[in-house]
């Protein structure tokens, strides 16, 4: 009987790929569920903080399709991209908490995410988004249900990098605005059946005006979100492009994604060339 192959192992090196789409597909699978159930049940209780049951279900829904998504990327992710995360983390919840308390119709609380998405993939992006209001909404109970559409966020700016979107800056604010608009979609259903209205001064100010032309909350609070949405993702977006174009070539370029996908503008340069984990 002939020996087999040397090189029959090969065969089964797609399995490492299989298995993190797997995670990928389940992570965004317990996000979007968890998303659904709280339009379905419209559980006011939420707002009440991590007491609640409500809060906990979906506390523990987006929590899990975050963790799932981390544990898919996580053997791609370079050491500079786990410890870019916390720190993207961290500059969505403060922008986020001060734009919120002022008049600006807009919120800043994505820019950290589509930098992590642009160096990294769209399940890095997801994951980001998802984890940061995770640990906002510690402190702020009323942003826990907007997970879904703070990971929608990340896994579109990764999906546009991955496009070669951020190689044309003038694409970048149209990205932008087209994740905006989306998120907005999503966003709505939550603002107008779980919280009758946003936290926003700036854009409750926006729906109250609406809502005074006889338009239902519904459709004044997506009309909000289609105003404001876009517009705010348009400008992170496009911060976060300045962002990463304003890191050194050669960190960059450190990133497996960026390189994969030559997602930036420009030649690799010398020492960028590292093998890529498959």
């Amino acid at each position: 009987m002939a020996s087999p192959s040397p090189q029959q192992p090969s065969l089964f090196l797609p399995e490492a790929p299989k298995r993190r789409r797997l995670l990928e597909i389940l992570g965004a699978a317990s996000i979007i569920a968890t998303y659904v159930v709280l339009v379905l049940t419209q559980p006011a209780d939420i707002a009440a903080g991590p007491g609640s049951l409500a809060a906990l279900a979906a506390l523990g829904g987006f929590l899990l399709g975050a963790v799932l998504l981390v544990v898919a990327v996580l053997p791609t992710l370079p050491t500079s991209t786990v410890v870019l995360i916390p720190i993207a983390m961290v500059l969505n919840i403060v922008l986020g908490q001060f734009v919120g308390s002022t008049l600006v119709p807009f919120y800043l609380d994505a820019i950290g995410t589509v930098l992590v998405a642009v160096l990294a993939g769209p399940a890095a992006g997801a994951a980001t988004g998802a984890l940061s209001t995770i640990v906002w909404s510690l402190f702020n109970p009323t942003v826990l249900p907007f997970a879904a559409g703070a990971a929608l966020i990340g896994w579109l700016a990764g999906l546009a990098a991955r496009a070669g979107v951020f190689r044309r800056f003038y694409l970048v604010p149209f990205a932008g605005f087209f994740a905006g608009v989306l998120g907005g979609v999503v966003s709505a259903p939550i603002a107008a059946f779980v919280f009758g209205g946003t936290s926003g001064l700036a854009t409750g100010a926006i729906v109250s005006a609406f809502r005074a032309m006889g338009d239902s909350l519904l459709a004044a609070i997506t009309k909000q979100a289609l105003i404001s949405d876009p517009a705010d993702k348009a400008i992170v977006f496009t911060v976060a492009a300045l962002l990463v174009y304003a890191l050194p070539r050669r960190t960059a370029f450190q990133f497996p994604f960026v390189r994969r996908h030559r997602v930036l503008a420009g030649r690799v340069p010398a020492g960028g060339e590292t093998a890529v984990k498959a």
